[in-house]
């Protein structure tokens, strides 16, 4: 091993680094638990101080953070033809429960990262290092991008194109609330994701994993796996709703590949020495 490796850290076995991850897994699954159990418990009220408003939180499990993020989704996306209902005594507890663990994840979402940084950071090199610091920010921009470009303009007029088919048909519109919530995470979170894609392409380029051609070369393949994508995620016979998924991604695969073919991020060169794990 040369000097330069040193900075990589030093040997750890096996049974230490799954001491290492269980640790660590310990204060993100925490962290995410008491968000989840501040959302159930508490609500949101607001007073004044000096005319300025003021909001803190207040014990109250029924109307609490979750109840309000469902009621804000439901006043933005659904049509007022669509009403929710319930089928079974537990139907709201378990939409309440998404809603959640949706905020636990979001609000989680720094110590997620800075735990999962400091448990791989050991076995990089610093010119990968930098790398993931670079590209860390861009990345937890893109996702907030990604879900709020499916709440503002791809979930309303998705769920109303859809319902459109029963108006058509002179069908009553009723939506269980764990399948309107269900739908409405689900898509945010395929968004949040899909919009990672450039920052993935470039990541691989910028490490010479592949070259800028091959995004080029393999944007067939490309095309069909985000159809494919768009038709499982909506699953609605014309075809519209498809494209309007696998459309910002293909347009997103673009941006990557040329990206990439004309800007490599600039991280220096690998270091002398081999990642010890």
């Amino acid at each position: 091993m040369s000097e330069d490796s040193e900075d990589i850290g030093p040997r750890m076995s096996w049974m230490e680094h799954l001491q290492e991850f269980r640790d660590r897994a310990v204060k993100v699954i925490l962290t995410i638990a008491i968000i989840v159990a501040g959302s159930f418990a508490l609500t949101i009220k607001q007073t004044e101080i000096n005319s300025y408003p003021v909001y803190y939180p207040y014990p109250d499990p029924f109307h609490n953070v979750a109840a309000m993020l469902l009621q804000k989704l439901q006043h933005d996306l659904l049509p007022e033809y669509v009403k929710v209902i319930v089928t079974t005594p537990w139907d709201a507890l378990i939409a309440l429960f998404y809603c959640s663990i949706f905020l636990g994840l979001t609000l989680g979402m720094p110590m997620i990262v800075y735990q999962f940084a400091k448990f791989v950071s050991p076995g990089l090199y610093p010119h990968e290092k930098r790398l993931i610091v670079k590209l860390s920010g861009p990345a937890a921009i893109l996702f907030v991008v990604g879900a709020f470009f499916a709440y503002v303009l791809i979930l309303p007029f998705t769920i109303d194109f859809l319902f459109k088919y029963a108006i058509a048909i002179n069908l009553i519109t009723f939506l269980t609330i764990d399948s309107f919530i269900s739908f409405v995470l689900l898509f945010m979170a395929a968004f949040g994701i899909a919009f990672e894609l450039p920052l993935i392409m470039i990541l691989l380029t910028s490490l010479e994993v592949v070259e800028a051609s091959f995004w080029k070369e393999n944007f067939s393949y490309a095309f069909a796996a985000m159809c494919i994508f768009g038709a499982v995620i909506t699953p609605d016979g014309s075809g519209v709703t498809m494209f309007m998924v696998a459309g910002p991604m293909i347009a997103l695969y673009a941006a990557g590949w040329l990206i990439s073919a004309r800007h490599k991020i600039k991280i220096g060169s690998p270091d002398k020495g081999k990642s010890v794990l």
